[in-house]
């Protein structure tokens, strides 16, 4: 099971390097962008629900449909933050804020397991690692220029906090649906609001907009399910220790297609990372 995860960090760290490609257009403005992109991601899912639809009647409980509608505000919002801050700077000065994501969903899954029990890991070791590797991941990473928060960086902290939020709300419901299921009613839902919100116009689309709007859109769709899946298999704090690989390799991929810059801090926390998942998998 610890390679799907894997898989799932590999597509995050080129789905981010790809979104900022294309959020460095100036003709493409944030609201317009969600828009389209959720719209390709309800499109390219529409065939995989016929091989892996599932809808358990829990789903249908208010309560459970008040949680899903939860998740979709979430999500709008943190995606907002997020594109926000893509939109403004550099993938290498956001990537400390994004990296607080992961240890915001171990902090916020420990809480959450305070009222809701047997829902999330409470394996000491699993923790401990967790923590330990999202602890070293924001250190290594952080500079003095980071301390001074602009509304860039302070915005992508906001969204990383959201998207925890998310997945930890997202927790409660996932195992009423199949991963490709629940993330079709999330992004139809995001979508939906989206065009109702903001009044995007979804003609006057050219044709390689469209081409790297369905490229980030499959990279997003392999990039959750594949994550959901190890949420609902191995749990959410061992999947969130394993996705911090997205945050090395996302440096990676932006020295190798934006040309931007890779130092020793990355070796380390790459190596720390690497030990801590080494520990979790055999504790």
């Amino acid at each position: 099971m610890i390679y799907f995860p894997i898989i799932a960090a590999f597509a995050l760290a080129g789905g981010t390097v790809l979104e900022r490609h294309i959020l460095k257009r100036k003709e493409i403005d944030i609201k317009r962008y969600q828009t389209l992109e959720f719209l390709a991601i309800v499109l390219i899912m529409l065939p995989l629900l016929y091989f892996f639809w599932k809808l358990d009647p829990q789903a249908l409980q208010l309560k459970n449909i008040i949680i899903l509608i939860a998740v979709i505000i979430c999500s709008i919002a943190a995606n907002l933050f997020t594109f926000y801050s893509m939109k403004g700077d550099k993938v290498s000065n956001l990537e400390p804020a994004k990296m607080l994501e992961p240890l915001f969903t171990i902090l916020l899954a420990v809480v959450f397991s305070l009222f809701f029990q047997g829902a999330y890991e409470s394996n000491p070791k699993v923790l401990v690692a967790s923590l330990i590797a999202g602890v070293v991941l924001i250190l290594t990473h952080v500079k003095k220029e980071h301390l001074n928060f602009n509304k860039y960086f302070t915005a992508a902290i906001i969204g990383s906090f959201l998207f925890a939020l998310e997945v930890i709300i997202s927790n409660l419901i996932l195992e009423f649906y199949s991963p490709v299921t629940f993330y079709f009613f999330r992004c139809l839902g995001v979508f939906i609001l989206s065009i109702i919100i903001f009044k995007t116009k979804l003609s006057g689309v050219d044709k390689k907009l469209k081409i790297d709007l369905v490229m980030v859109g499959i990279i997003w769709v392999l990039y959750r399910v594949v994550a959901y899946y190890g949420y609902l298999k191995i749990g959410i704090v061992s999947t969130t220790l394993i996705l911090m690989l997205g945050a090395v390799l996302t440096y990676v991929f932006a020295k190798i297609f934006l040309r931007e810059k890779i130092n020793k801090r990355n070796i380390i926390a790459s190596i720390v990372i690497l030990a801590c998942i080494l520990y979790a998998s055999f504790a």
